[in-house]
């Protein structure tokens, strides 16, 4: 058990409330400026040079590094139950990881077993979360099975319980999988009430008549995982999942693509200007299959996920041309961790091996090299594909995913010259491996900051256990449903009322508000707008995207737009049905 954290007296809590960072570049995925950046109440209050701040902030001198929003990883599974084995990953040990690395959000999946509640399974989700994570949270919802309960409960969690997004699984058969009929009739539903579907994309029916043959032969090592799940195996699932959302006419967002055929069918769709959008994952970026051939059991087992990493040693240089290219649009990490133990359970059956490889830590550094280092992306669509776009397809945008007034003080000082070597030795997973292991990246997060807190403090974790909390994300997210909705529909979901989070949080001890606070609606969101520069004096803002009574977490006796009164400027953010319910209680 942690130890407890001294409460700090009262007369002093403010001053450890406010944070200045200065003389950095500020990169947001519209663009890059100089700038300072000041925060307090978890919330960024000032952009800017020469900004008047309150006696006893403390300074973080960004000089020669990059200001950038803190990652988002759209895709992890912490402490999930699958192939007989716990993640082992928790919540707490997850989230710790990630802030090591330079996430700040991650959003993990409620996948019910067939015939179970979704509505179950996501309560137990957030318990399991809501007193372990260090950092904030949202959760997608898994569809394993199909029934009137089942769209009944798509409609309570997506109206009480703040979930926008579902996945359909398409591999797993006799498991997690489901029918092309039931995935219609999931994308139907997720289509009339503004959710975002999300699948799987394998063809599981294949995959299992391919596994039967395998082992009948004799192939029954890790090497005979991607033999069962050939490249064509991928694409055809991908193609199939955007037949079917065309049909109903729903946006679709692809997990893990992990070969370039798939990769190649969701740019096709792209150009033809439907909404799909595709997710790489750090191992597809970083590595490859060639290991899982290994004479050495613990190596290939290591690398055992799903869709499998490809032994084609060029697909990851094609995913990250893709990701260049907004064929891809997100990075995530698909962190689902077994120990080496739990791995061996498939040592005579490769069909066995629990599906699963580590990344939550390393996804920004191994993105960053893999692109960024090579000059195939440029540190604006670093921001945009490792957190910008995860916060737009989820309609958490612009409370994350961007350096701008009135967003989430979630923010990494990223040192672009500094390097560090990857090893299961150093690294803060729960798992005796890595598969990035001896991996050199140029790029270092230095300072992590999580709503408002440093938690990673001159690349020092000091984490919080329970800091963070559960993000709502509301219907509609514009980016998504604007391409496909017709004027009427755009009016009708941009009028919705806030989302309300009464229901969801009887089972957080976090009283929710649902007020959110002034915010000036008038102008669409632009983050290099927002930001402000004055030789002589910063322009002070109003309460932009600040919850009223929402992370006002010391009570500090200063604040900007008090002190400037009436004459402060409002935020320019528009916020289509922010994401409520985001109290964060004290740092102490």
């Amino acid at each position: 058990m942690a130890a407890p954290v001294k409460k700090v007296p009262i007369h002093l809590q403010s001053s450890q409330n406010r944070l200045i960072i200065k003389n950095g570049k500020i990169v947001n995925a519209t663009g890059m400026q100089d700038g300072d950046i000041f925060v307090e109440d978890g919330i960024i209050k000032q952009i800017g040079t020469n900004l008047i701040v309150p006696g006893g902030t403390r300074m973080i001198d960004a000089r020669g590094r990059y200001i950038i929003p803190g990652g988002i990883d759209p895709h992890v599974h912490f402490a999930f139950e699958f192939m007989g084995q716990t993640s082992a990953d928790d919540f707490y040990q997850g989230t710790k990881a990630a802030i090591a690395g330079g996430t700040t959000m991650i959003i993990d999946f409620a996948i019910p077993k067939k015939k179970e509640s979704l509505l179950d399974q996501y309560d137990k989700y957030r318990l399991m979360a809501d007193d372990k994570v260090c950092c904030d949270y949202a959760l997608h919802c898994g569809i394993t099975w199909w029934s009137d309960k089942v769209k009944q409960e798509m409609e309570t969690l997506c109206k009480e319980r703040g979930v926008n997004s579902f996945k359909a699984f398409m591999a797993y058969k006799d498991d997690l999988m489901i029918r092309d009929d039931e995935l219609y009739k999931m994308m139907e539903t997720c289509r009339q009430l503004g959710a975002v579907a999300m699948v799987h994309a394998e063809n599981g029916d294949i995959i299992q008549e391919n596994a039967k043959k395998l082992l009948a032969k004799g192939v029954n090592g890790p090497d005979g995982h991607e033999k069962s799940r050939p490249e064509e195996v991928e694409a055809e699932a991908t193609n199939r999942a955007c037949v079917i959302s065309k049909q109903v006419n729903c946006p679709l967002y692809v997990v893990h693509v992990m070969s370039k055929e798939a990769g190649d069918v969701i740019s096709k769709y792209r150009e033809q200007g439907w909404p799909v959008y595709g997710e790489a994952l750090a191992a597809g970026l970083g590595t490859d299959g060639r290991p899982c051939c290994s004479s050495n059991y613990g190596l290939a087992a290591a690398h055992i996920m799903s869709p499998p990493l490809r032994s084609d040693p060029t697909t990851k240089e094609r995913l990250m041309d893709l990701l260049s290219a907004d064929g891809l649009q997100t990075t995530g990490s698909d962190n689902c961790t077994f120990s080496s133990q739990q791995k061996s359970v498939g040592k005579n059956d490769f069909s066995k091996i629990p599906n699963g490889v580590n990344g939550v830590e390393d996804r920004m550094s191994v993105v960053w090299e893999k692109g960024v280092h090579t000059g195939k992306i440029t540190p604006t669509r670093f921001v945009e594909i490792t957190s910008t776009n995860a916060a737009k397809i989820f309609n958490l945008f612009p409370s994350k995913g961007a350096i701008a007034i009135g967003s989430d003080a979630d923010i990494v000082v990223w040192n672009p010259n500094r390097t560090r070597t990857i090893s299961a030795k150093t690294h803060h997973q729960a798992c005796d491996y890595n598969i990035f292991e001896g991996m050199e990246c140029h790029g270092v997060p230095e300072y992590v900051i999580v709503s408002g807190r440093v938690c990673v403090d001159d690349c020092e974790l000091k984490v919080v256990q329970g800091h963070g909390r559960f993000n709502p994300t509301p219907l509609y997210p514009p980016t998504v449903y604007d391409p496909i909705a017709s004027e009427e529909e755009k009016a009708s979901y941009a009028a919705l009322p806030d989302i309300v989070t009464e229901t969801c949080e009887q089972i957080s001890k976090t009283h929710v508000n649902g007020d959110y606070g002034d915010y000036d609606d008038s102008a669409p969101f632009n983050p290099n707008s927002a930001i402000i520069f004055s030789d002589q004096v910063s322009t002070p803002t109003g309460k932009g995207m600040r919850h009223e009574g929402v992370r006002n977490q010391q009570g500090s006796s200063f604040s900007i737009s008090k002190e400037m009164g009436e004459t402060a400027q409002r935020s320019t953010i528009r916020v289509h049905n922010p994401p409520g319910g985001r109290s964060s209680g004290g740092f102490w």
